[in-house]
């Protein structure tokens, strides 16, 4: 599993972007410029802003656009301060900004970003077996299994690098989870890239306990690292 706190970048190829302290795809933004890596400042910083995040790094959709050193303070420059978007720009570069490194901010207002791309795990099996836990809040949780069906479970083989499903697994199948529920009523095409981006109740609204987990049994080998 991803360990909080570790200190884990995603950096995409070609991009000046990485997220810092968290998961693959949520953390603090950072941004390099003059051989240094640097923070952004959350003065302005919504949604609008993380999607542009998000997108760079090839990383869904954003969730939450963080704010106050969500993920822990950076350190040295802080390279973007008043970050607006205006609705069409590929990089966060483009939007609008105060200029790299002119800002009136510290480290306690590091914005981060929490995007859709796999936040979810399989835990309690094998690589591609197990229970699903999807990472939102700055915490993992489980799904409820109302309504989960092989729909939902080729969703998240397919976002998982998984194959193709085998079987939506009910009742606790690989043990139940613990913290928060994160997902119920989950109702997906099969077509969606992430589990996110299915019909659910809302992140943490839920009538279901832990004996109910929903889990996934899919039919290849995956390189993304689990419990």
């Amino acid at each position: 599993m991803w360990t909080q706190q570790r200190n884990f970048f995603n950096l995409a190829i070609g991009t000046h972007i990485r997220l810092a302290w968290s998961t693959q795809c949520s953390g603090r933004v950072e941004y390099y410029y003059r051989r240094q890596w640097g923070t952004v400042c959350d003065d302005d910083w919504d949604v609008k802003d993380a999607e542009v995040v998000c997108r760079e790094l090839d990383c869904g959709t954003a969730l939450n656009a963080t704010q106050s050193a969500h993920f822990g303070e950076g350190r040295g420059e802080i390279w973007l301060d008043d970050v607006s978007y205006s609705g069409s720009e590929k990089f966060l570069t483009e939007c609008q900004h105060r200029g790299l490194g002119t800002h009136d901010c510290t480290h306690s207002k590091d914005a981060g970003v929490i995007c859709s791309g796999v936040p979810v795990r399989l835990s309690g099996s094998t690589l591609c077996s197990g229970r699903v836990e999807f990472f939102y809040n700055n915490a993992w949780g489980t799904v409820c299994d109302d309504n989960w069906d092989i729909n939902d479970a080729e969703v998240v083989c397919r976002e998982l690098g998984c194959g193709t499903a085998q079987s939506a697994a009910v009742s606790a199948s690989f043990g139940e989870g613990s913290g928060s529920i994160w997902l119920d009523d989950v109702s997906c095409s099969g077509s969606e890239r992430s589990l996110t981006e299915c019909q659910n109740r809302g992140f943490g609204t839920h009538d279901c306990t832990h004996s109910k987990d929903a889990g996934v049994v899919c039919s290849g080998k995956s390189f993304a690292i689990f419990n």
